[in-house]
């Protein structure tokens, strides 16, 4: 049955944890999490995208080739992120909505589900945060953008961020020009010395690139900076527009392309700033997406609308990670990896320790980070709008499956299109992964 609560205490003692080793040197931490960026929306894979400092940071550090959201759409994809936990083990399985008639006390119900399943409009405070286990260790924890896990109670500064700036109740801004958003939230305590003309990415950058050369403890710090960007509305920046538009991109895409240059320029200039400040090669600096794009993600199928969200368009997004000192420049791992094993990867940069708790899901990606491996193993997938719903990751494999009871199989590795349905061909993988499949759905899926 589904649990309506919301605990506002933390628990005292998680099962099992690192210790609390002091390591001296505790690297910074930056971590930018950009809304539905697709995995081909950049300059390395697509060249309709200029993005030099996304293409710079892939030369430094490590790309994940495969890395997955295992809910892909907005809130879902947050607290997993935050937690380290499968968003449908606590029962958020779509997109918190700010329409008034989708909203029903603790849980909302999507009308176009086949099966209505409820989900939650809240991370629950008893939730551990990454930013509560890295304030264990002594970080400082800044919160910058896009929320999207709650109102009021459930905002970051509930979670274990020490300060914040942009976040509203939306998961998207009205406008990316100011003013950027409807009335609600309190959004004006953050941009009420902004005007018209000012440009939400670059205002939140601001705060991004004061906090970092303004920042004075002794502490280490861990900035999370979520952009709303390139959530729609698509509104690029009106310079770079005209870029695009007269390099003959049409309509939304174009916006779309100039709001991705945007993006980019953010990250450049974060990096400068921690150059500039002396820190960069004591920093670790990570860039993933929340989930596919809204625009053609080819040569990946689906995307974040359509039907086919769990198809690769859709679960599949950029990651890059460059922790100086540890990562190699200029390396790709095709492991398949997912957003929740951020979670215990942060406590083990932060401890020096590997961290076990075998209430998460993630696992730690510090051995990849160091050029090693990490063991086989299943990733799964589980979201509740539309007949698609759930799947599962085994290494080259894939299936997925829909309420009405269709079922695809594709080896990702030689058919990263998802043309070539293998359903039916006497494949053992698909027996296998059919049993594993319906037992971690029994296993993780809470029933209503």
């Amino acid at each position: 049955m589904l649990g309506l609560f919301a605990c506002k205490t933390k628990p005292e003692k998680e099962s099992t944890d690192v210790s609390k080793s002091e390591t001296p040197n505790k690297p910074n931490i930056v971590m930018l999490f950009v809304d539905d960026y697709g995995w081909a929306d950049i300059g390395y894979r697509n060249d309709v995208f200029s993005t030099p400092n996304l293409d710079q940071l892939k030369k430094d550090g490590l790309d994940f080739n495969r890395a997955y959201i295992p809910t892909p759409t907005c809130s879902p994809s947050r607290l997993s992120l935050l937690t380290g936990k499968e968003a449908v083990r606590l029962e958020m399985s779509r997109h918190i909505p700010t329409e008034k008639d989708f909203i029903n006390a603790d849980y909302n119900v999507w009308p176009t589900d086949p099966v209505k399943r409820p989900s939650r409009n809240y991370l629950p405070l008893n939730e551990v945060t990454y930013a509560e286990k890295l304030k264990e260790y002594g970080y400082y924890n800044h919160f910058i953008g896009k929320w999207h896990l709650g109102n009021g109670e459930y905002y970051p500064h509930n979670q274990g961020f020490d300060s914040v700036f942009g976040a509203t109740d939306f998961g998207h801004p009205k406008s990316y020009y100011f003013p950027f958003f409807k009335d609600g939230g309190d959004p004006k305590r953050y941009f009420e010395k902004n005007k018209k003309g000012d440009y939400l990415t670059d205002v939140l950058t601001d705060n991004a690139v004061d906090f970092i050369s303004t920042y004075n403890k002794a502490q280490p710090f861990m900035l999370s900076f979520w952009y709303y960007s390139v959530h729609g509305p698509s509104v690029g920046r009106k310079d770079l527009l005209k870029k695009y538009q007269e390099a003959g991109l049409k309509g939304k895409y174009a916006h779309h392309a100039a709001m991705v240059e945007a993006m980019d320029e953010s990250v450049g200039r974060i990096r400068k700033a921690l150059n500039d400040k002396g820190i960069s090669d004591n920093t670790v600096f990570i860039v993933l997406s929340d989930q596919g794009g809204a625009y053609t993600n080819a040569p990946l199928s689906g995307g974040k609308k359509g039907g086919n969200t769990l198809g690769e368009g859709g679960a599949r997004v950029p990651f890059m990670v460059y922790y100086p000192g540890v990562t190699k420049a200029n390396t790709v791992t095709d492991t398949p990896v997912q957003s929740i094993d951020v979670f215990p990867t942060l406590v083990e940069i932060a401890s020096g320790n590997t961290y076990n708790n075998k209430d998460i899901q993630g696992i730690s990606l510090m051995p990849l980070l160091k050029g090693g491996q990490i063991a086989p193993r299943n990733l799964y997938f589980f979201r509740s709008y539309e007949d698609q719903y759930a799947a599962v990751i085994s290494g080259d494999w894939k299936l997925i499956k829909y309420h009405s009871g269709k079922l695809q199989l594709f080896n990702i590795t030689n058919d990263i299109s998802e043309k070539n349905n293998l359903i039916g061909t006497n494949l053992e993988i698909e027996t296998r992964l059919k049993t594993e499949l319906a037992a971690w759905e029994k296993e993780a899926v809470p029933e209503y």
